[in-house]
């Protein structure tokens, strides 16, 4: 199924959707834990991805070895730019419309 957009922004397979993402503000989710919220500037078929102005977001949890309960810590940084490697990426979410 073809959705058509508009002449350039015709979406007929998953990469589409990162491609109408480019310069917008995207939702990175990576393996262990980690969360980015930035700018798309650029992608490749591997979804390597490059984002700019990004907000990291990295939740880890541990055993307590006396107690055994679960500690969790989240950690921020903001970044000027970074490369994510395709590999880790669980999920990618454009930008919502309004």
């Amino acid at each position: 199924m073809v959705q058509q957009l508009s002449a350039s922004r015709t979406v007929e397979e998953p990469i589409d959707l990162v491609r109408l993402s480019l310069d917008e503000n995207v939702f990175v989710k990576c393996r262990a834990g980690r969360e980015l919220r930035g700018k798309l500037q650029a992608y490749d078929n591997h979804l390597n991805l490059v984002l700019s102005d990004v907000e990291e977001r990295i939740t880890s949890v541990a055993l307590d070895e006396e107690t055994g309960e679960e500690i969790v810590k989240v950690t921020n940084r903001n970044l000027e730019l970074t490369f994510v490697r395709g590999d880790g990426v669980i999920l990618l979410s454009p930008p919502l419309k309004a």
